[in-house]
Formats: structure tokens, sequence, C-alpha cells
């Protein structure tokens, strides 16, 4: 009820705030408000090896594909309930798009691929907890306000050596491949988004499991705040949810909410983006070794997007 509440209020504040006429002035180009990052001589046809995406990516999903570094604290009976220094590095390589019938639209075939890890702040040498890798090939697609990503990833997970050695824990193999579908819509500032995940090929075995997937974000098409010729900034927030049957349908709620900023006018081929974003957390615990544990957890990040 506390994350619900939480998650409700943010949303509201900030769908206030990004359909405020004062900063409505300078829309941008469709679906470049949440940067895609598809330069204009490469928005139609045949393109091979293309830069940027037809889908955007999520901002609140703790695993989706973007580099990163946080300090969160976290509550937990596992060895997560401690101050965590929370990393990833996350790329996309677009092998090919079919793109059009307008500019950002399209079928794209890419291949991604991330680490995620948790080091313990705590200890003298910040022990490595727990380590997650994941390697996808995601089909994207977009036509309007609606895009979708249908991917299957591998995700195999590993303890830290030092964690180990002081903690006793046996090692145990974790790994499984995943065969996901999202559906997203777009209007405004608004995004919506729903779907779910079948694993397959765990182990363990009692891994194998299914989860639904959704969530909402909120993302100012044009700047809150300009920074001369230097920079653009934009307020964002997002909510994800995920529910797992191997938890009896256990709900995880992740919120995160902050500020984004770009360049203060784009060229023909887009920066990356970066943001700092406030994270909070509750429920089973998305970190692989530790996926029978719940955690919450609270802090805040510094994202860059791809």
């Amino acid at each position: 009820m506390r994350s619900t509440t939480l998650c409700t209020c943010m949303m509201i504040i900030f769908a206030t705030i990004a359909a405020s006429p004062v900063w409505a002035k300078e829309e941008e180009t469709a679906h470049e408000f949440c940067g895609t990052n598809i330069p204009p001589d490469e928005a139609l046809g045949f393109v091979p090896l293309p830069e940027g995406d037809v889908f955007c990516p999520l901002i609140a999903d703790p695993k989706a594909a973007y580099s990163f570094v946080s300090y969160v604290r976290g509550a937990s009976s596992s060895p997560l309930g401690t101050d965590l220094g929370s990393v990833g590095i996350g790329d996309r390589f677009g092998l090919v798009r079919w793109g059009g019938p307008r500019p950002g639209e399209g079928v794209q075939i890419s291949l991604e691929g991330s680490v995620f890890a948790q080091f313990d702040l705590n200890t003298p040498s910040y022990d490595l907890i727990n380590a997650d890798y994941l390697v996808s090939l995601p089909v994207t697609f977009r036509r309007g306000p609606l895009s979708a990503r249908t991917r299957i990833y591998h995700q195999s997970s590993h303890l830290g050596d030092e964690f180990v050695l002081r903690s006793r824990i046996p090692r145990e193999n974790f790994a499984f491949q995943s065969a996901e579908e999202i559906l997203s819509l777009d209007e405004g500032p608004l995004r919506v988004y729903a779907g779910g995940e079948y694993f397959f090929n765990a182990t363990p075995s009692n891994v194998e499991t299914r989860l639904f997937h959704g969530g909402v974000e909120l993302r100012q098409r044009a700047s809150a705040l300009r920074l001369g010729s230097l920079a653009s900034v934009r307020l964002v927030a997002a909510g994800d949810v995920k529910t797992v049957k191997l938890a009896d349908w256990e709900t995880g709620w992740s919120v995160r909410a902050g500020f984004e900023i770009s360049r203060a006018k784009e060229a023909l081929h887009a920066s990356r983006r970066w943001s700092v974003l406030g994270h909070y957390y509750d429920g089973p615990s998305p970190y692989g070794q530790f996926f029978q544990s719940d955690v919450r957890y609270y802090g805040i990040g510094l994202h860059f997007a791809l």
C-alpha cells in the first residue's frame, strides 16, 4: 500500500508539471523526446547497422539495458540489507532497421548486452555481492504512438569471490532464458506499457516461471530549463511493476524520478542523454542470486542512456 501511494502521488505531480502550458512551447520531433536517437539520414528505408532504436528505453525497469552508477540503502534479511553501490553497464548494437513509413517508425533487430552488479559499501574492500549478466536479441517496432519489443534473452548470475569467502555461502549455478513481449503506448508526455515473460531452460529448475510486467512514465516533451547553449533539462518520472508466479505473484514496485539532461540544441546525430534519478524499490529481489529474498531500497543514481 505504501509503495502504491508513493507511486500514485509522484505520477500526479509530474503529470501536472509535464502538461503545463508554460513548458509545452518547444515540442520536438515525434518520439525524439524520449531519446530514440535516430538521425534524419537513417529515418526511412533499409538501414544496416543503424544508429538509435524505434523503442524508447524503460526508465524504471531495474534490468533495463543502460549504464548507471547509484547509491542505495537496502533493507532485507538477505545480504542485500546494507548500503549498496549498484552499477550497470549496458549497450546496444543495431543490426538492421526497416524504417518508415514515417520518420521514427519501423522495425529493428539489435543485439544487447548488460551487466548489473551490487557492492557492499560497508566492507573494507567494497565486496562484490552479486553480478547479473544479460545478453539479448531484441526485435523492436513502432507505428505512430504504438511501439513494441520482442526479445529472447539469457541471464546468468554469480556471487563475488570475497563475499563468498567471508559469508561461507555455497556457490550455486543460477541461469535462465526468457521470452519477453512488451507493448507500449505514448500519449503526449504520458506512456503506458504492459507485457510479460516466460522463463525456460532454468538452473535450478524451479526458476521456470512466468512474469507480468507493466508500467507508466511521464516525460516532458519540452524543456523545463535551458542552461544557455549548454544543456536542456527535462523532468521525468516512472513507475514499473513486476509480479512473478514463482513468488506467489508477489509484486515488485520500482519508482524513479528526476532530471534528464541533453544538448540544448541537438545536431543531426543526437547526443546520448544522461539523468539524475531518485530510486525506490520494494518487492522480490531483482538481483539473480537472491531472487527468493524480499528487499526494499532507496537511493540516487546517475544514468546514461544508450
